[in-house]
């Protein structure tokens, strides 16, 4: 007999996980599925124990390519509609994939499915592929329309790649530009201003105090500018260390959550990217509880997880879920107003993506407005910082010339 660790949900929609011991995991299977349970996943205990060890020991499960993923799956759901039996295209696709990683992983799902567990267990027994993903695949596969589920989560995956790469390319160019003026700043500091020292001491000038302050900062940073580089490297690797802790990740999302312009973008874009989440799976056919979960499980961050969590407990109790979603206090009244006309007339799905096209044009919108201030302000920043270098450096010089006329 084997331990297995079993995820269902009863007649009232609620959700339970607990141990079961059996021989084979079939044999969980059709116990439970006679008692009328709905059945999301089983798994061997000591698998579970193994991926908890991993998700604790490395922070964060490993990523997929997203982009060559969806390939996968695009190719996935062609072979699905020619007509070919899955194990015959995850046969087909385990030795053709480009990215090694993934590969891995699909042999890995084939190899399963041939001693015939589900395809949607198999993908989640992996441990790296989306919970969105693995839900959408046992939903195609209880309703027999696993290409149509596919195809939700291919145009799902393509939106949501698509915004991402959006704010990526609006973020390069202020990156570059802040990179370029510190280096400007350091090269001024550590090189060019300890010269001007050695240069004024062999002349045995008398300096300005606005000099002298500027001359001791960059003699500092010259002597100690490798011990400033241990530290910021060890900083750096330690806030990366104590940010993998739930608590920290909490705490820093409730600081993203209170900057200034940028917290309200961020915000939004995880409201947006959960609206997004929650209508694919919902016009997927899963069910809103079990949905609320997946899409909380998706989100990047630990803050709003906990909160849809609590969210999702009230839906479970029977609460509307505009009402769930107010009572947390963070989501945008626009969104709750939008999501309660979706439920009172029966289109949540429809009324979902509504939301997040609204809020990833709205962060578009205050993306590009935001960095068409941020610009200017970094390039007036470092007008006064080189004025104030050249000013600071050349005023012994020009007291000289006057004592020399």
């Amino acid at each position: 007999m084997s331990d297995w660790v079993l995820k269902y949900a009863d007649a009232r929609g609620e959700i339970h996980q607990q141990v079961a011991q059996a021989t084979t995991e079939q044999e969980v299977r059709e116990r439970f599925a006679q008692q009328g349970y709905l059945i999301y996943s089983i798994r061997p205990r000591r698998i579970a124990r193994g991926l908890a060890t991993e998700v604790s020991l490395l922070g964060r499960r490993k990523k997929l390519n997203l982009e060559k993923f969806l390939i996968f799956n695009q190719q996935f759901v062609t072979l699905i509609r020619a007509g070919l039996p899955i194990l015959k295209g995850l046969d087909l696709l385990a030795d053709r994939l480009t990215d090694p990683k993934l590969g891995v992983h699909v042999k890995a799902v084939r190899d399963e499915v041939r001693k015939g567990t589900l395809l949607s267990e198999a993908f989640r027994m992996q441990g790296v592929f989306p919970k969105i993903y693995v839900t959408s695949v046992m939903a195609g596969e209880k309703s027999g329309s696993l290409a149509e589920v596919l195809d939700r989560y291919i145009t799902y995956q393509k939106l949501s790649l698509a915004v991402r790469k959006k704010i990526l390319v609006s973020l390069l160019y202020p990156s570059v530009l802040i990179f370029l003026v510190l280096c400007l700043i350091v090269f001024l500091v550590t090189f060019v201003v300890p010269n001007f020292a050695q240069l004024y001491s062999s002349m045995s000038a008398k300096l300005p105090a606005i000099t002298q302050i500027l001359i001791a900062v960059g003699t500092t940073a010259r002597n100690y500018v490798l011990v400033f580089f241990a530290a910021l490297v060890g900083g750096i690797f330690l806030f990366t260390m104590w940010s993998r802790k739930e608590s920290a990740r909490e705490k820093l999302d409730a600081v993203k959550m209170r900057t200034p312009v940028l917290g309200d973008i961020w915000l939004k874009y995880q409201v947006a990217q959960f609206s997004r989440v929650l209508s694919t799976l919902l016009t997927g056919g899963i069910p809103l509880v079990q949905g609320l979960e997946t899409a909380a499980d998706s989100l990047g961050t630990a803050l709003l997880r906990r909160t849809l969590e609590k969210a999702g407990k009230m839906v479970r109790e029977g609460q509307a879920l505009s009402g769930s979603l107010t009572s947390t206090g963070i989501f945008p009244p626009l969104a709750i107003d939008m999501i309660e006309v979706g439920e009172s007339t029966g289109a949540l799905p429809v009324m979902l993506t509504s939301v997040a096209e609204f809020y990833e044009d709205d962060v578009s919108t205050k993306m590009t407005a935001a960095l068409s201030l941020i610009e200017p302000a970094i390039m007036i920043f470092m007008g006064i910082f080189v004025a104030f270098v050249l000013i600071a450096l050349y005023m012994p010089i020009f007291s000289l010339a006057d004592t020399i006329h």
